[in-house]
């Protein structure tokens, strides 16, 4: 039978979601952890790859097993077992060719941008301590609807056939003494949301304009596009599911 496993991580500690050679995953310990339960080797697809240091509020993996358990116990001795930075939420059953990362609809990352120097958020939001044109920047932000083609934004070192994405939403909002900015789309490319938020960074502070933001992009060119802001910033906080791929059994 196979099941989805939704869950979050804060990743300072890992590199990333994925499996590595010679560093830790979070996918390594959630398998670890899993297999310890189960009895038996579990790997798990998760429904995406999160760079080193990124952090995940909603994530989803799936895994198959003939191995009869009580969802909610499994979830509770999986959390027993697994470091602080690693939380399930719920584990549930789902169609046998329901996939976590074929079957998402769309994805949502948040980056957070402190504006003021805070003691308490330099490891969870990027600091930027210029002003920053906040018009401007949502205006750059918004435009981005207008495109499909992102290969500019994206790391040149990759194997994709498309760099087509459907932007659905995007949009800043101020909380407290930061800068919130949210994009949610079918997909993202490999450092998609960080050279986007580095880039309209460089509009708010007043190195380029908005207008040059339609050049980049026309470019496809990754040198064009601004910085990559750091990892620690960036959130994925809500993937979505068509309700068909849940098991009604």
């Amino acid at each position: 039978m196979r099941y989805f496993i939704e869950l979050s991580y804060y990743g300072k500690d890992y590199h990333g979601w994925q499996n590595q050679p010679n560093a830790i995953s979070v996918q390594e310990v959630i398998e670890k952890a899993l297999s310890t339960l189960l009895g038996q080797e579990t790997p798990i697809m998760g429904a995406g790859r999160t760079d080193a240091g990124v952090h995940a509020k909603n994530m989803f993996a799936h895994f198959d097993s003939d191995v009869v358990f009580e969802n909610e116990n499994l979830c509770y001795r999986l959390n027993a077992l697994l470091p602080k930075d690693v939380a399930i939420q719920n584990i549930f059953a789902v169609v046998p060719e329901a996939h976590a990362r074929f079957h998402a609809t769309s994805r949502t990352y948040l980056y957070r941008i402190a504006l003021e120097k805070n003691a308490f958020n330099f490891e969870s939001a990027y600091f930027i301590k210029q002003k920053l044109d906040i018009p401007k920047m949502q205006a750059a932000a918004e435009s981005l609807l207008n495109y499909k083609d992102f290969q500019c934004f994206s790391k040149t070192n990759t194997d994709v056939k498309t760099y087509n994405c459907n932007i659905m939403n995007v949009h800043f909002e101020l909380v407290d003494d930061e800068l919130h900015f949210t994009i949610q789309a079918d997909r993202f490319l490999r450092n998609m949301v960080r050279a986007i938020v580095g880039t309209l960074i460089n509009i708010g502070l007043g190195k380029i304009n908005v207008s040059d933001l339609h050049t980049i992009i026309q470019s496809k060119n990754r040198q064009e596009a601004g910085y990559s802001v750091p990892a620690h910033g960036l959130y994925l906080i809500h993937i979505s599911y068509p309700e068909t791929i849940k098991n009604g059994n």
